[in-house]
């Protein structure tokens, strides 16, 4: 009596993200044990995810499956409105290939790509930041606010407020309930008190002001130096040429003359952490009762780079919003963005 054929194992999930993993099975048969040649080879698929957090000073990006972190990848600044498309595109571009190339996969093989970009609040640079992406990777892509996937990686669904403190700022605030809020973030030329640039810039004003006085610092020598100037007329001429300079590069001079104790600097953090404070404070106070217990997250490069930010950020957020419990740990955005990618 002749045995009944095989079953026909499926090879693949149709998808081009599936990486294949050999699995052997056998034909069974009353009759024998299984020889060699009767050991058949199915595909098992294997999801992968591209996570993006795109800023005004870099751009990084991760690969996982759906439980861990493949490979990763940083290039420089996308947000586009700060160094324009072709720029932004390119860095995106970089990162993406980068990424996939340290996970030993191809972007082809990605199923779910999400994006949070500083800006991507407004429709024409989401767009813009959709298709750059859909350039390089297979399956789908969804473009959100930077605030949008550090709040994922802080709180994941649950209830609290995430503020960035970057090279802008911003603050997003949820309830665990459906409702949000958010502050600021309304770009570095009128908005994004406390962040990096908004930081540089306030030094270079108060050493200025300062010399109104005849005062000389740390702060101004240190920005002197930085910016490769002899004088505060040079220092006037640099502040005010178009485009403006990058106010974001002098973070670091002004975390080394806070810590020399130079009082401007240590005035200009105090102002900063008063400012992202008040951000938390407006998001909060939307979707939070009066008296609630309200976690905060902090993310961003300036709160990375300058201790004296935090410490000034959470005295005045103990003034400003009573009921805050400060994170100790920074979020990392890019990884609310896989979280995202993989919930779909």
């Amino acid at each position: 009596m002749a045995r009944a054929p095989p079953p026909a194992w499926s090879t693949s999930n149709g998808t081009s993200s599936a990486l294949s993993r050999p699995i052997l099975l056998f034909k069974t048969s009353r009759a024998r044990a299984p020889a060699p040649h009767d050991l058949l080879v199915i595909k098992q698929a294997v999801a992968y995810y591209l996570g993006i957090d795109g800023g005004g000073t870099k751009t990084t990006c991760v690969v996982g499956d759906e439980t861990s972190v493949l490979g990763r990848a940083t290039s420089p600044a996308s947000n586009v409105t700060r160094v324009g498309e072709a720029p932004a595109r390119e860095s995106l571009h970089q990162a993406i290939r980068a990424a996939c190339s340290n996970s030993s996969i191809d972007p082809t093989q990605v199923q779910r790509t999400v994006a949070g970009v500083a800006g991507a609040g407004r429709p024409e640079t989401r767009d813009f930041i959709e298709k750059a992406v859909r350039e390089v990777v297979s399956g789908d892509v969804t473009v959100v606010t930077d605030a949008d996937t550090a709040l994922r990686a802080a709180f994941a669904s649950g209830p609290g407020v995430v503020v960035i403190a970057g090279t802008g700022s911003i603050a997003l605030a949820q309830d665990g309930h459906g409702n949000s809020s958010r502050a600021g973030g309304w770009g570095w030329a009128i908005s994004d008190e406390g962040g990096g640039l908004w930081i540089g810039r306030a030094a270079v004003a108060a050493v200025l002001r300062a010399r109104d006085t005849q005062k000389i610092t740390i702060l101004e020598q240190n920005i002197l130096r930085a910016w490769h100037l002899a004088d505060c007329n040079q220092l006037v001429s640099a502040a005010n040429t178009s485009p403006q300079p990058d106010f974001g590069a002098l973070l670091p001079e002004v975390v080394a003359a806070a810590n020399a104790g130079d009082s401007l600097a240590l005035e200009v953090f105090v102002q900063a952490g008063r400012e992202l404070a008040s951000l938390a404070k407006i998001a909060a106070t939307r979707v939070f009762a009066a008296g609630s217990n309200v976690p905060v997250a902090m993310s961003g490069g300036a709160f990375a780079h300058a201790p004296n930010l935090r410490e000034a950020f959470y005295n005045s957020l103990q003034t400003q919003l009573p009921g805050a419990t400060l994170h100790p740990d920074l979020v990392d955005p890019v990884l609310g963005a896989l979280q995202m990618a993989r919930g779909g």
